[in-house]
């Protein structure tokens, strides 16, 4: 037992720390239907990186975090332009083909390093296993400064996610929010990435959320449901890769597509309860 505190106590605490922000920004997410800006925003942060290394900067060092978030807050900036009025192009196709740019561009350039399928590797499932307390306490500051933020702008941001029709009467610039909006989303994503991996960060973005959605309408609710999830997931996946001698990040990951069966599941039978 003691093997497991020393072990797994700081990648526990980074994984509810990931788990805390994401939820917040997942019920965003969810309710502008861009389910997928967290992957392009990952791995265009990632296209940042790769070019650092290839202009001669560590991939994990802080020339390459400064070029992820570089390459991050442009596609914050992209993505705040391409909500258009008449959505006659929906801003999810926008983000899908910057994610499939920049995916193929990041290969091209990591093909070109002897370690690009390591690299590879290392971007899709992450180290967080390896988390130290160094780490945990910078991840947390940087979260707690976007945490700020949002919670002063929280009234615009949900208006915005939830109801664009109003905010569109209010006279807000919708772009200049959704800038706001996407480089803090930017910001949190390309730390998360270098920690955990782009899938294991989708999931905490996504699973949470739509399962609090299922339950709840209130905002509060759903994300103390999905605070809850969050916890109970992460301990859970932990927990078998230690047990089980499992990748952690996959492990994690897994036992969140398994709570995510359940919650469709319940959903469905009180669903029909309710019908009968």
């Amino acid at each position: 037992m003691t093997d497991l505190l020393h072990l797994f106590a700081a990648p526990f605490v980074v994984c509810l720390i990931l788990a805390g922000i994401h939820c917040y920004l997942g019920l965003h997410v969810v309710s502008r239907g861009v389910i997928f800006v967290d992957l392009a925003l990952a791995q265009v942060a990632a296209l940042g990186g790769a070019v650092g290394m290839l202009v001669g900067y560590d991939l994990h060092g802080t020339g390459g975090y400064v070029f992820s978030l570089g390459f991050a807050f442009l596609g914050a900036t992209v993505f705040a332009v391409a909500r258009f009025r008449d959505e006659r192009v929906p801003q999810e196709a926008i983000i899908g083909i910057t994610y499939a740019v920049a995916s193929a561009a990041a290969v091209l350039i990591l093909d070109q390093s002897p370690h690009g399928t390591e690299e590879v590797k290392a971007m899709l499932l992450g180290n967080i296993l390896f988390t130290d307390w160094p780490e945990v306490w910078k991840t947390f500051w940087i979260y707690l400064g976007v945490a700020i933020i949002h919670f002063f702008c929280r009234h615009r941001f949900f208006t915005i996610s939830t109801n664009l029709q109003q905010a569109r009467q209010n006279g807000w610039k919708i772009w200049l929010w959704d800038f706001v909006f996407y480089a803090t989303f930017g910001l949190v994503v390309t730390s998360s990435v270098r920690i955990a991996g782009v899938l294991l960060v989708f999931t905490y973005l996504v699973v949470p959320a739509v399962c609090a959605v299922l339950f709840c309408d209130r905002h509060a609710t759903r994300l103390i449901v999905g605070w809850v999830l969050g916890f109970f997931g992460s301990i859970i996946g932990l927990y078998l890769s230690f047990s089980r001698d499992l990748p952690t990040g996959a492990s994690i990951v897994t036992v969140f597509g398994l709570l995510t069966l359940l919650s469709l599941a319940i959903h469905k039978i009180i669903k029909n309860k309710i019908k009968s």
